[in-house]
């Protein structure tokens, strides 16, 4: 079977209500969308939202990227040499990881619905559901009670606390006021977004013990890279309940990360790879290092969250999701994709990734 066209399209996408992170204030969302389209009716559909302040490029970019560039050399393709088109598309787009994530998970998609599979099954599944963190942006006090009581209410047992509010005290008194409201039985995670200091990062943890705030773990509390400069001097094991976002773009920053500090926390997202293929990679690299996987992801079209999922749920170490991105989306392009109850994600049977265009 042939492709015989593809279509190009981004859509901003609204939030029921805006968030904010250490860096920056969110109220909408564009997402590049691409459909393959094949004989028969047959079709794969890919979407990707990227940060300019992690991989340099954002919507706009790739969308300019995929709109302006020559997409002939994929039109009467076999989608059979699958593999071979997957190889050009992330060469050709190597520059800009929005385009090659968009046709990747589209050609993920279609192919796994040719071969009449969902695509963790085509993956090989090693997970049927797991809970999902939801996350709390950065807000006042009682806006924070007001929204973990929200999301506990609606079953969900993990929460993810955004810091790195440039007030290591009033980071610390946030977590320990959540940590006193919620029950026991709900899971608190804390995501700094490159927020703090070295000196920070103590500080809080030396809270973590003597507040007994009960943090699973801490993602990217310091500056992509920093922690390989000379001056950055701190004993490896110090990291251990550190997941690593923005340090791990690529494969190669996961066997950096590695090489230097062990066995640590790798948050896996769509969005910085480009794309499942080179998520695998990085999967793979962290299986070798016996690291713990987290799956996480930006405001995103349910499209690329399910890709996502089905990504995660075929990797036997993959121990952390948080897949949240398309929760709060006023409208999205599809529905389906994944089921949701009670904070837990599992997947449909549906053939590709499961979605239904609206």
């Amino acid at each position: 079977m042939k492709i015989t066209d593809i279509k190009i399209e981004i859509k901003n996408l609204s939030l029921t209500k805006p968030y904010t992170i250490a860096y920056k204030t969110i109220d909408s969302v564009e997402n590049v969308i691409v459909t393959i389209i094949a004989e028969n009716q047959l079709y794969g559909i890919g979407a990707s939202n990227t940060s300019k302040d992690v991989v340099k490029e954002d919507t706009q970019d790739a969308f300019h990227t995929l709109s302006t560039a020559d997409l002939s050399f994929l039109i009467g393709r076999n989608i059979a040499c699958f593999y071979d088109i997957l190889k050009e598309i992330h060469t050709k787009f190597s520059a800009s990881v929005g385009a090659r994530a968009a046709l990747d998970i589209a050609m993920y998609d279609l192919f796994t619905k040719y071969i009449q599979v969902p695509l963790v099954d085509f993956l090989g599944i090693h997970h049927t559901s797991l809970p999902t963190s939801v996350t709390i942006g950065i807000m006042s006090l009682e806006e924070t009670i007001r929204e973990a009581d929200n999301f506990i209410k609606q079953g969900f047992a993990i929460l993810k606390l955004k810091l790195g509010s440039n007030d290591i005290f009033y980071d610390i008194e946030r977590t320990q006021a959540l940590r006193r409201h919620i029950k026991s039985n709900v899971l608190l995670r804390v995501d700094a977004n490159q927020g703090w200091s070295l000196a920070d990062y103590s500080v809080f943890c030396n809270a973590c013990i003597t507040h007994k705030l009960d943090v699973e773990f801490i993602e990217q509390p310091f500056l992509a890279k920093k922690i390989f400069e000379n001056s950055f001097d701190a004993k490896y094991d110090a990291f251990r309940n550190v997941a690593f976002d923005e340090d791990i773009i690529t494969a190669e920053d996961a066997y950096k990360i590695s090489s230097r500090f062990g066995t640590c926390i790798y948050n896996i997202k769509l969005m910085k790879s480009g794309g499942i293929s080179p998520a695998l990679q990085i999967a793979q690299i962290g299986k070798t290092a016996n690291a713990p996987l987290m799956w996480g992801c930006n405001d995103e079209s349910i499209i690329s969250i399910a890709a996502a999922l089905h990504t995660a749920f075929s990797c036997p170490h993959t121990k952390y999701i948080d897949l949240d991105g398309s929760f709060d989306l006023e409208k999205d392009v599809v529905s389906g994709g994944f089921h949701l109850k009670k904070g837990v994600m599992s997947l449909t049977n549906r053939n590709g990734l499961g979605v239904n265009e609206l």
